[in-house]
């Protein structure tokens, strides 16, 4: 027993000095009590300055049970440094058997994982990029505990871990799907739920079998050379439970507010969201931003120099490339290929955004893609090497007699469920789309196999180096998609069925890589906490299943309600994946266009920029770059004002991120919701609401909106200035 636990020295009257002293010599000797009690041979107690640890006793070593008597606060120091980690003792002994796999921590991962995948996928497909979710779905799971303990008592850090595990699968899903998916609604296809979930479901699974024979290296062997950013975070958050209320606050305050703010904006329609002002003497110029908490929240994520470096590409194309072309094309009395049908005097900017600049946008991110890869190129080599050698060696240890922490699913069932997903794709109709021939089918199926066999891999090494959110999948899936392409080339498959073909072979796969760095990091937070391998790698794969349906429909709810492509719903990445196809199969792109934004990614590059968050920002609307700007801009105040104290830094950047991820949630949740309301208003014929209307405020409609918008940026600073 700690008996600081129940009265700690500061509580004692100070009066009563002999007490406090009577009180810290029972500590000191509970604590060599519980050393010379120990039946490792660790040896004597040392004191405070140098015990070494040597070979752990029945329940940990002496000197991790004497800290953990005493307090449990944090992850040992061993968990961030270069070690055996054989050696390493995790926060819950291997010995210890608590409650991990629980019916309430299935129902509530799932239920967390609808929520934040149904708003990754709608972030997806407005912003093009998602968020990591692990670190807020792992907050309010603590949260969400610790207010249910009354009725169904107390619960485990395991617990605490399984359910954000199940949850955080979600957005791997959301993320494959999202880059794909929309480009089948571009070419006029109108893809079944079923289709969808199934891909999600093959990819989902594949990637985390695969995974699973490199946890002991990866986990184990690579422990400290590889600090997984996000799966070490995850674990202090879940070790540090006792301050889970407060984190928990600012992702509900913040859940909250875009909720609401997103109602007002888009269905009670108080103010107009967008506010857009044109550029005097510059032809169709125009600036403009969306006031979105969401956006804002993504910027606070991003940092200021990659949302800095985004709101350039976009300024690029909307003040410079867009009045260029009216310049210089407005004499024209014919339309210019791709437009078909109007002048360019004749289009808006929105139009010459929509028919030239997008086109300009993809070929900078192919190109920012392209050379993603081949500078991860060396380290996915590496990976892959590593991977195949340490394959067999320890992977899949599911013996009983091997220590808990030590079980994996048995290697049997990892490689026939592996060969059952690929052969469902190549055997089960309509999977692929209107893919009739078994041929296409098998080929189809083998690229599968080949590229997510290659891209898990290298996935889950990469998000060991730089975490999830800088993982290249993008880039992987524009790689998966060129070689299936060229492949179908060579055979003659280039109909519509053969593109269709070849971009639900890149969903797979893109949902495979995805999920698999997810899993990586899930399973690091495992290692350091001392889960069950097995029994979190179970949980991925109810995860991965039970958000299947729910981020398919969101995917085709929006597709239905809004134009894909549009600035409503511009997909960006689908659209990236498209172009791409079409370049291969069908050579039937504006290539001058394309390799105009090639060309730019290439000298931003010479400037010692990344270009692919420049080249994004060429693709994506001013409107929608300017708020994730304005969110970079308050976390570099935010950042600064701690005067170079790290540890300020470190708690001010947490709290603005946990109230960035709220907003995210809310006004994605939201923005599902409008989307189901308006297809069900178009659906069913009934009169929809017109809300209050935003002419009460009639020429100071933009002043309401920007100020609204001023307050949602004053909150997240607010937020993150004061959280300790």
């Amino acid at each position: 027993m700690d008996i600081s636990a129940w009265m700690p020295y500061n509580t004692v009257p100070h009066k009563t000095p002999r007490v406090i002293v009577a009180c810290e010599l029972l500590r000191v000797e509970l604590r060599i009590l519980l050393l010379n009690t120990c039946s490792c041979s660790s040896g004597a107690f040392k004191g405070a300055e140098g015990s070494s640890r040597k070979k752990p006793c029945g329940l940990r070593s002496c000197e991790t049970m004497a800290q953990t008597q005493m307090e449990r606060r944090g992850l040992s120091s061993d968990a961030y440094e270069v070690m055996d980690g054989e050696k390493y003792q995790p926060y819950v002994s291997p010995q210890e058997s608590i409650a991990e796999f629980t019916l309430r921590a299935i129902i509530s991962g799932a239920f967390f994982g609808v929520i934040f995948g149904s708003a990754n996928a709608y972030l997806g497909l407005k912003a093009g990029l998602t968020v990591s979710t692990s670190i807020p779905i792992a907050v309010m799971t603590v949260a969400f505990f610790r207010a249910m303990r009354f009725v169904w008592g107390k619960s485990t850090i395991l617990e605490h871990n399984m359910s954000q595990t199940i949850g955080s699968a979600s957005s791997s899903l959301a993320s494959g799907l999202i880059f794909t998916i929309p480009a089948l609604f571009l070419w006029g296809f109108d893809p079944a739920l079923a289709q969808i979930a199934a891909l999600a479901a093959f990819g989902g699974v594949l990637g985390i079998l695969a995974m699973i024979p490199l946890r002991a290296f990866l986990m184990s062997r690579e422990h400290g050379k590889l600090p997984y950013p996000e799966g070490t975070a995850c674990a202090e958050v879940l070790v540090a439970a006792e301050s889970g209320g407060a984190r928990a606050a600012g992702i509900l305050q913040g859940l909250g507010l875009g909720f609401v703010i997103r109602f007002l904006a888009e269905l009670a329609h108080v103010w107009e969201p967008i506010v857009r002002i044109g550029i005097p003497r510059l032809s169709k110029g125009q600036l403009s931003i969306e006031t979105a908490p969401m956006l804002m929240g993504v910027g606070f994520i991003l940092n200021y120099r990659i949302a800095s470096i985004m709101v350039a590409g976009s300024l690029l194309s909307w003040g410079c490339l867009i009045p260029l072309i009216a310049y210089m094309g407005g004499w024209l009395t014919e339309p210019l290929f791709p437009e078909t049908a109007k002048t360019i005097s004749e289009m808006t900017p929105k139009e010459l955004w929509n028919k030239y600049i997008r086109y300009v946008g993809a070929g900078g991110v192919a190109l920012g893609g392209i050379l993603t890869i081949l500078r991860a190129f060396p380290t996915m080599v590496h990976s892959f090497r590593l991977g195949l050698k340490h394959m067999g060696k320890g992977g899949g240890a599911a013996a009983t007699e091997a220590p808990r922490t030590k079980r994996d699913t048995p290697m049997k069932a990892v490689l026939g469920g592996a060969a059952i997903v690929v052969l469902m794709i190549a055997l089960v109709p309509h999977v692929l789309g209107p893919v009739e021939s078994i041929a296409t089918r098998l080929m189809a199926a083998v690229c599968v196999g080949i590229f997510a066999f290659f891209f898990v891999t290298v996935s889950s090494r990469i998000v060991g180096l730089v975490g999830v959110s800088s993982n290249p999948t993008s880039g992987m899936t524009i790689a998966t998609l060129l070689g299936t392409s060229l492949i179908f080339l060579a055979l003659g498959w280039t109909d519509t069925v053969g593109m269709v073909a070849a971009l639900t072979v890149g969903t797979v796969v893109c949902v495979a890589s995805s999920i698999a760095g997810d899993t990586s990091q899930d399973l690091k937070t495992g290692f350091l906490v001392g889960a069950t391998p097995f029994k979190q790698q179970t949980g991925e794969l109810i995860g991965a299943l039970t958000s299947t349906i729910a981020v398919a429909a969101t995917v085709i709810l929006l597709a239905n309600t809004y134009e894909v492509g549009s600035t409503d719903l511009p997909a960006p990445q689908a659209t990236l994946m498209k172009t791409v196809i079409e370049g291969v199969l069908t050579q039937s792109v504006p290539w001058e266009l394309v390799m105009v934004g090639a060309g730019v990614a290439a000298i931003v590059e010479l400037l010692g920029l990344p270009s692919l968050p420049f080249a994004v920002g060429m693709y994506l609307p001013l409107s929608t770059m300017s708020p994730i700007f304005v969110g970079g801009v308050i976390r570099r105040l935010v950042e600064r004002g701690a005067k170079g104290d790290k540890a300020v830094r470190e708690s001010r950047r947490e709290g603005g991120i946990l109230f960035s991820s709220g907003l995210i949630a809310g006004e994605g949740l939201m923005g599902v919701v409008i989307a189901g309301y308006t297809f069900a208003v178009n659906k069913f014929e009934f009169d929809e609401w017109e809300g209050i209307g935003h002419e009460w405020s009639g020429v100071f409609d933009p002043l309401v909106a920007l100020g609204v918008f001023a307050v949602t940026g004053y909150l997240i600073w607010r937020r993150a200035v004061s959280n300790k």
